[in-house]
């Protein structure tokens, strides 16, 4: 993977418009659940790839640290050859002191060598520098908007969680609203008013009733003193 594509990963992820992604959701307790978990993963992978471009740059600084020190100790050597030469040329000893020259030589050829790995090299620290800067602010955005998704996660929960216990409620108070004259209990009354009606009029049947049975005794009893008073009429003509 390489740097640029990394870093337009990072970029990516990181700008991911989640209120758009809420407002297209038909179930968003589902969906941020998903989009969670896979936004969780996107991080693990981006960790890793930032990972692996922070440990190339080390592995960058710690050659150019190297090249560095064996550039100076490359001209350690090259002044001691030059300085052990110089005193054998001193001393009349010109083959000795040619000799030394060459080493002297050949350690400053190293010791070039070494400075220009080195500077080769900064300039690739430098750029792998800011790319690194960069994925860590990348990878320190996307674990914010996880941080921010998940609260909303959490909100847009407890929301619905409220939302249908209203519901409930209201739905249960419709249920039993006595001023309804449709509702069970309303009919349930006029019932209870049919069956009083019901027995108020049987009752006034049943006095009715007894009421006729006494005005009948009362004509049979006026019945027969009328027939003891005709019996004791002929009885007296006789």
């Amino acid at each position: 993977m390489t740097k640029q594509t990394i870093l337009g990963r990072v970029a990516q992820l990181a700008k991911a418009n989640i209120n758009a992604l809420l407002d297209q959701a038909e179930d968003p307790q589902k969906m941020l659940d998903q989009l969670i978990r896979d936004y969780t993963n996107n991080i693990s992978e981006a960790e890793q790839a930032v990972a692996t471009t922070i440990g190339n740059l080390r592995m960058l600084e710690q050659d150019h640290q190297e090249d560095v020190a064996a550039a100076a100790e490359w001209g350690g050597k090259a002044l001691a050859a030059s300085r052990k030469a110089d005193e054998l040329r001193a001393a009349g000893q010109t083959a000795d002191a040619d000799r030394f020259d060459n080493l002297a030589k050949v350690a400053l050829g190293r010791q070039l060598q070494s400075e220009k790995e080195a500077a080769t090299a900064e300039p690739t620290i430098a750029a792998q520098t800011e790319v690194v800067d960069r994925l860590k602010a990348g990878l320190d955005s996307m674990k914010a908007k996880l941080g921010e998704l998940q609260a909303k996660r959490d909100e847009l929960v407890a929301r619905a969680k409220t939302a249908q216990a209203q519901n409930t409620m209201l739905d249960a108070v419709k249920s039993i609203d006595v001023l309804d004259p449709t509702s069970e209990l309303s009919r349930f009354e006029d019932k209870v008013r049919r069956e009083e009606a019901r027995a108020m009029g049987r009752e006034e049947l049943a006095a009715s009733s007894l009421d006729a049975q006494f005005e009948a005794l009362d004509d049979l009893g006026r019945q027969s003193e009328v027939e003891a008073r005709l019996a004791a009429l002929k009885a007296k003509a006789a």
